[in-house]
């Protein structure tokens, strides 16, 4: 098995689409093509991870946080990050990041704090905008379910708890074949009229490529028409953060000291609290003050988070408790996430969870 065949999969479950534009997920650095001997899980990938790597016999690194973020200009050992890179490259150890793309899909880095937490009744967040399109298509009367099959096959008509949607419509097709074409109906130079069915399916942007093939390959005419539009419309499984319902309510100072055990953190910093029972639980793993808004609007009790900063804390207003449960305990359990789905797939290599501690923050 190839190291590019694992990351090929790995992006069908968190897809390299999903990732904030200011985001550097995917392979970065290593040989794609190398028969792939083992991998290591870990959050961060340091000198200690790739050392542990190296004794582990892994050629490569799955790591959540990408170690070349904002870019390269220099390798010259200077930094930690140059120093990592250096020691991959020498080493033919591949590392590869998957970051705010698995932060935003539904399975993702939320949904398994939610598990830990034991939040029940769980929806993105933020649902993310502009990540679908609609696929238009005109086919023969008699091919439209053939079509339909083949478009439902690689992910389209699928809008929530519902699959296999479309809309069709009967409408006259018009064409006229050049001497030159191979036309499935009608004859060369003559206008032909056709009863055809006009297929819409809404589908997430990342398959528009293995939706076209398919259509293409399904499709009776040489020349299929077809229009893609970009929509505006919510996907509901896509976004950031996760809204959960406890399935007893708790008193505040309950949850949060529950959180912390839960969460094995040194504190949680909070605001006020505001005396009312924990019912909504809004979490996100890493830095999410972005969605205090989005945590207050969707009636949540507590907002669980990272990377608060002082003057941010006022921004609850009494409308919410805001706890800081620290940026690598919010994310502590993405390695078992990643662990637990590629076992279930894989079996033909070794796969590791990484036991060195890479949080740089400790508490006395």
């Amino acid at each position: 098995m190839k190291i590019k065949e694992l990351c090929q999969w790995l992006e069908t479950i968190a897809p390299l689409a999903y990732q904030e534009p200011y985001d550097n997920s995917g392979l970065l650095c290593g040989d794609a093509a190398q028969e792939l001997t083992g991998a290591l899980i870990c959050l961060d990938s340091t000198e200690e991870v790739i050392e542990e790597a190296i004794r582990m016999k892994c050629n490569l690194v799955i790591a959540h946080h990408p170690i070349i973020f904002s870019g390269l200009k220099k390798l010259t050992g200077r930094t930690y990050i140059e120093r990592t890179v250096i020691k991959a490259i020498r080493n033919d150890i591949a590392i590869y990041a998957i970051h705010t793309n698995l932060d935003n899909v539904l399975s993702g880095v939320n949904a398994r704090i939610c598990q830990v937490l034991g939040l029940k009744n769980t929806r993105i967040l933020s649902p993310k905008k502009q990540l679908l399109r609609k696929l238009v298509t005109f086919v023969p009367a008699g091919n439209a379910p053939a079509l339909r099959e083949a478009l439902f096959a690689v992910g389209a008509g699928q809008i929530g708890e519902y699959d296999r949607c479309s809309a069709n419509t009967e409408v006259i097709g018009t064409f006229r074949a050049s001497a030159s074409a191979n036309p499935a109906i009608g004859k060369r130079g003559e206008e032909h009229h056709e009863k055809e069915t006009r297929v819409e399916v809404i589908f997430p942007a990342p398959i528009e490529l293995r939706l076209l093939t398919a259509l293409r390959h399904t499709h009776p005419y040489e020349e299929p028409a077809f229009d893609i539009y970009a929509l505006e419309n919510e996907y509901k499984e896509i976004g950031s953060g996760m809204l959960g319902e406890l399935e007893t309510p708790l008193s505040e100072t309950e949850f949060l000291l529950r959180a912390k055990q839960t969460l094995k953190t040194g504190c949680i910093r909070h605001t006020r609290l505001l005396g009312k029972q924990v019912r909504k639980v809004a979490v996100c793993g890493g830095s999410g003050s972005f969605l205090l808004g989005d945590a207050i609007a969707s009636g949540a009790d507590v907002f669980l988070t990272s990377d608060y900063k002082y003057h941010q804390f006022f921004d609850a207003d009494g409308k919410i408790v805001i706890g800081d449960v620290g940026h690598f305990e919010s994310e502590q359990f993405t390695k078992e996430l990643l662990f637990d789905v590629i076992r279930e797939k894989f079996t033909t290599f070794a796969i590791h969870l990484s036991v060195t501690n890479t949080n740089p923050v400790n508490y006395l």
